[in-house]
């Protein structure tokens, strides 16, 4: 491969140079409804307080959802709910009990109202802090109140040997970890 040769990209498609990235599965709730996005568009954005943003297109029900209830769990998702996760990202929640429809169980979160996604692996619950328009999205950026993991999957980081987050390439197209590059010399 010669590092001089370069193309260019269409605009539509620059962003897909940003990926694979980790997909989430973002639960919230609205006046006791509950309601599941799937992003894959999310990011760790400060250590002190512990701050990360969701980016939720302006027309998604999830949009509302979140910016009237000020808050939202995001939920860490293995391969093993693949089929769940793609449909929660074909469905609105305007007209589709998520949860029901995909056969996930909300259980109470610790520390916000919207219910946590009990398939889910880890959960990290927050209270919304910020809301930036950003063109065609918003940037809801959340203080995390709380997270829990499964017993035994964390240790500072998570064992690729023992799970396989679902990671998004575009479109319909997910591919997962399969080993770990962190001894690279």
């Amino acid at each position: 491969m010669r590092l001089d040769l370069k193309e260019d990209v269409p605009l539509n498609l620059a962003l897909r140079l940003m990926y694979p990235r980790p997909t989430v599965l973002v639960s919230c709730a609205l006046e006791g409804k509950p309601n599941i996005i799937t992003l894959a568009w999310s990011t760790p954005l400060s250590h002190i307080p512990p701050l990360l943003g969701i980016s939720v297109g302006l027309e998604r029900y999830s949009h509302e959802v979140i910016a009237k209830s000020g808050e939202f769990v995001v939920n860490i998702p293995t391969i093993d709910l693949i089929k769940q996760t793609i449909f929660c990202g074909e469905r609105s929640g305007r007209d589709t009990d998520k949860f029901r429809e995909a056969n996930l169980t909300p259980t109470p979160s610790l520390k916000v109202k919207a219910p946590s996604i009990l398939e889910c692996i880890a959960h990290l619950e927050c209270k919304l802090v910020q809301s930036i328009r950003t063109g065609d999205h918003t940037l809801f950026v959340g203080e995390v109140l709380a997270a829990r993991v499964n017993q035994g999957l964390f240790k500072r980081i998570f064992d690729p040997a023992k799970i396989q987050i679902i990671l998004h390439l575009g479109s319909r197209d997910f591919t997962t970890n399969e080993r770990s590059l962190s001894k690279v010399s």
